[in-house]
């Protein structure tokens, strides 16, 4: 994409950076001049990843309490945040158990809350202004099959977005989600392989089509940088018109 940002001199960490909307949005920063910390669990595709663009990889798992505070208590203060790490264990309605209920949550919400209070601590120690983006998802918006947990997590992640907005707005701390529909990274190209569900859900986006990782970078990019200054405690639909309906 065309896209053009100048991050240079600041830092940003990602989670969840190994793969899809958090690997793209890494190289995107990077290109921008960005001093990247990449976040994942993956140790080998974090380290391709820093090989191809320079990036500080940062082994972590979000779930993990004590290593959110290991991790993050040695590193600089950070001048945005972008909270990608997330699962998705897709499951009927009534065939929900509280294991699979509970570990949803605690990557895509919980992990998403504890990551962020360490950035914005360090942010407001150093009098710092910054930004944050939490990737939520469409099904925060909507009802899909299949999603309860799912859903859950990112309407829980769109209510913290709302919640951290007015407590670090003072600050100069900028929160917001996005809201993205099916991009293809590989764990949706996994999960939308069945053309029964594939072509309904496509025939429900106006614009016909699936997103690309690289798509959703580019407005986490735009939330992250000056151009989206007075923006704060949105949830920002990345969806081809899906909620338009």
């Amino acid at each position: 994409m065309n896209t053009t940002f100048d991050f240079s001199g600041r830092s940003i960490l990602v989670t969840g950076a190994s793969s899809g909307i958090g690997r793209a949005t890494v190289e995107a920063l990077c290109a921008a001049g960005a001093a990247v910390v990449a976040a994942a669990r993956n140790v080998n595709e974090l380290a391709r990843l820093a090989e191809e663009t320079g990036c500080e990889p940062l082994t972590l798992d979000v779930s993990d309490e004590a290593a959110i505070d290991d991790a993050l208590a040695s590193l600089d203060v950070f001048d945005g945040l972008v909270n990608c790490a997330g699962i998705a264990l897709l499951e009927r309605a009534v065939d929900t158990t509280a294991a699979s209920f509970d570990r949803v949550m605690a990557v895509n919400t919980r992990g998403a809350v504890l990551v962020a209070k360490h950035v914005a601590r360090g942010m407001i120690g150093a009098k710092r202004a910054g930004s944050i983006v939490n990737v939520s998802s469409q099904a925060a918006l909507v009802a899909l099959d299949d999603h309860l947990s799912y859903s859950a997590s990112k309407a829980a992640l769109d209510a913290v977005t709302r919640a951290l907005c007015i407590e670090l707005g003072p600050f100069g701390i900028r929160v917001n989600s996005v809201n993205p529909t099916v991009t293809l990274t590989p764990m949706a190209v996994q999960a939308w392989s069945d053309p029964a569900k594939r072509d309904p859900a496509l025939q429900a986006i106006p614009l016909r089509r699936f997103a690309q990782s690289a798509e959703v970078a580019a407005p986490i990019m735009f939330l992250l940088s000056d151009a989206a200054s007075m923006v704060s405690g949105i949830c920002l639909p990345i969806d081809g018109g899906y909620t338009a309906r």
